[in-house]
Order: structure tokens, then C-alpha cells, then sequence
């Protein structure tokens, strides 16, 4: 009997389903799925022949707990089998709970404690122009609650003004930083001269839209909304959907980081 192929969008949940375990952190995991699809599927100049190529696009998950949706599109996109999938997690697998570099192929940095992507992304986007290398991109996915963390906003003031026009930062909000910030989050970038931009986190066109936006001489940044604790294959009509978060939660206080 031949293997079932899994490379659509449609694939990706069942690939997700192959991941258990108490570590899994469902909610993290799915509510970066449609932008690491848009991304992996529409956006990022990289495929895996070309996981060494000097001018390949970069793509950092600072987002790094809960990787299941992003091992599920590099399983889909031909980067890692499908079968590991099984035993993602297990002392011995190169799947941990968050990505290792080092063991997976296409896979830019190890990630940990939250806030550190950003800051590793500016750095990757000046070595590549100290290199004289204009075309990759640098794209980094945050989650809304890793903005608590101070050194991110380092990086924001020093990305706008050394005008990193080949960084693009995605921040998926799903209503789970403990501060925000009035006026929202891409309110936060464009104060700093970022280019910032909100789609839907579901809406893979409106993401591509936003993703693929024309920023000159500054960096981009796309706000992706997502609903609270972003379900996996919510099975009713858009208009019955939870709303997406604003981001401006500076009155409210929310739950665990996601």
C-alpha cells in the first residue's frame, strides 16, 4: 500500500495529530498555523535543497514552545519526514519541545526562554548586509505576550533606525500578554518607523497581502489576529467565530504566555 502524501494545507491538522503528549501546548502550537503555512507556502524563498543556500530567506521562531504546527508544515513542505512526527519529544528524538537547529533541517536558531528572536533577527539581517547579500529576507514570528519583554523593544527601536528593510516581524496575537499596549501592538512598531500592518490570522490572502507589502528602507511589521486560545479546525461560520484580539489589553490581564 503506498504512504499517504501529506503536502495541503488540509493535511496539516491530521499532521498535528500525530504529536501528544502534556507538552504539547495546543493552544501556542495552533495559533501560529496559518501564518507559518502563508509563509512556508506563498512567501519564503527557501525549499529543502536550498537549506544551505547563502541567499536563502531566514525564518526565526521566536514562538518556540509548542512547535507542533511548525514541525507539521515542514513535514507538509518535505523539510522532515513524517513519520518522526510520532515521536516528537522522546529523549532521543531530534523533534523537541522547542526546535534545535542543530538536529532539523531548515531550522535557523534554538529556541528557549521567550524575547530572544527578535534581537536575533536584527543581528541575522545586518550580518547578511555586512555580506553584501540584499535579496534574503529575515522573517521572525513572535507571540503578542513575548512584547512584555524588554529586550524585544530594543530590537524595534534599533531595527527602524538602521532602516532593516529586508526584516519582517509577524506577531501572532491570540489575547495572551499580561500588559499590551494602548493603541495596540502595531501601533507599538509604527511609533518606532516600522511599516506595520493587521490581517486576520485565518485569512490566508489578507496574511500574503500583509506579508508581501512594499516597505522601503524600513522594516515590516504584520500583526496576525487570531481568537483567545486559537482553536484547532473550528468548525463554525466566520460570523460565529470568537472576535480576534486588539492587542490593547493595557487594562486587562491575561493568562499564561502562549
Amino acid at each position: 500500500m503506498p504512504t499517504k502524501s501529506f503536502t495541503r494545507y488540509a493535511d496539516l491538522p491530521a499532521l498535528i495529530g500525530l504529536m501528544t503528549g502534556d507538552e504539547k501546548h495546543q493552544a501556542a502550537a495552533v495559533s501560529t498555523l496559518d501564518v507559518l503555512w502563508v509563509l512556508y507556502d506563498r512567501v519564503l524563498d527557501i525549499t529543502p535543497d536550498r537549506v544551505d543556500d547563502p541567499d536563502r530567506d531566514r525564518f526565526l521562531l521566536s514562538k518556540g514552545h509548542g512547535p507542533a504546527a511548525y514541525y507539521a508544515v515542514l513535514a507538509a513542505k518535505g523539510f522532515i519526514e513524517v513519520p518522526p512526527l510520532r515521536r516528537w519529544g522522546e529523549f532521543d528524538s531530534p523533534l523537541g519541545h522547542h526546535p534545535d537547529r542543530t538536529l532539523i533541517p531548515g531550522v535557523e536558531i534554538g529556541s528557549g526562554s521567550l524575547g530572544h528572536g527578535l534581537g536575533l533577527a536584527v543581528g541575522t539581517a545586518l550580518g547578511l548586509r555586512a555580506q553584501g547579500r540584499t535579496r534574503p529576507r529575515v522573517v521572525v514570528l513572535l507571540g503578542d505576550a513575548e512584547l512584555d519583554e524588554g529586550s524585544n523593544h530594543e530590537a524595534i527601536a534599533v531595527a527602524a533606525r538602521l532602516g532593516l528593510d529586508r526584516l519582517t516581524a509577524v506577531v501572532v496575537d491570540n489575547q495572551s500578554a499580561s500588559l499590551g499596549w494602548p493603541g495596540g501592538i502595531a501601533e507599538r512598531f509604527a511609533r518606532e518607523g516600522w511599516a506595520a500592518r493587521t490581517a486576520d490570522g485565518r485569512d490566508h490572502a489578507a496574511l500574503d497581502r500583509a506579508l508581501t507589502a512594499a516597505h522601503p528602507d524600513r522594516p515590516l511589521a504584520v500583526v496576525a489576529r487570531v481568537p483567545a486560545k486559537y482553536p484547532a479546525a473550528d468548525p463554525r461560520p466566520r460570523d460565529q467565530r470568537s472576535p480576534a484580539g486588539s492587542g490593547d489589553r493595557s487594562a486587562e490581564h491575561g493568562g499564561a504566555a502562549q
